[in-house]
């Protein structure tokens, strides 16, 4: 678990106090239980981390976490609180919070209250920060020769993978790092 610097934590509060607001004109939400959430621990997850974009963190020894009480950290990207990101980086905390407020499994219910979120590109955002991730994090493109399709990965794959829609085995390019 990373600490997040002081910029970070500014960042985290103005996101935090954007996505309370977003929630407060929802009509889902008491103003008690928005108010818990002012009061909630935030930080960031590492900053190689490619596949989370936030996580809510319980208490040490809670079985069955229930609400704001229960909660100790929610860790966001600290890609998502600057620049192009920063919308995606509410929808989370937006997410993160939905948890935070007692909705534990990604149901049907959970569903209804994720799409109460104003914005609707945050589906497709989240794909494509993925992959930025990835691509950041990469050394290797695994590429299509038929298709030029490519796979950001860490490690070659000297022939053993083929490509999804043609069938042929990927070849590995070497990214060059940058300074």
């Amino acid at each position: 678990m990373a600490r997040p610097d002081s910029t970070q934590l500014i960042a985290l509060e103005d996101l935090r106090v954007f996505v309370i607001e977003v929630m407060s004109a929802m009509n889902e939400w008491s103003e008690e239980l928005l108010t818990q959430l002012t009061s909630l621990d935030l930080g960031v997850l590492r900053s190689n981390a490619t596949q989370r974009h936030g996580v809510t963190r319980w208490k040490r020894g809670i079985a069955d976490p229930s609400g704001p009480e229960d909660v100790d950290v929610i860790d966001i990207h600290p890609m998502l609180l600057n620049g192009e990101w920063k919308p995606y980086g509410a929808w989370v905390m937006h997410h993160e919070f939905i948890h935070a407020l007692g909705h534990l499994p990604h149901d049907s219910e959970f569903r209804r209250l994720e799409h109460l979120w104003p914005s609707t590109e945050a589906g497709e955002m989240g794909r494509k920060f993925t992959e930025y991730l990835r691509h950041l994090k990469a050394k290797y493109l695994w590429v299509c020769p038929s298709c030029s399709k490519e796979h950001p990965r860490q490690k070659a794959g000297r022939g053993k993978y083929l490509c999804r829609e043609c069938r042929k085995p990927l070849i590995d390019v070497r990214i060059e790092p940058t300074k």
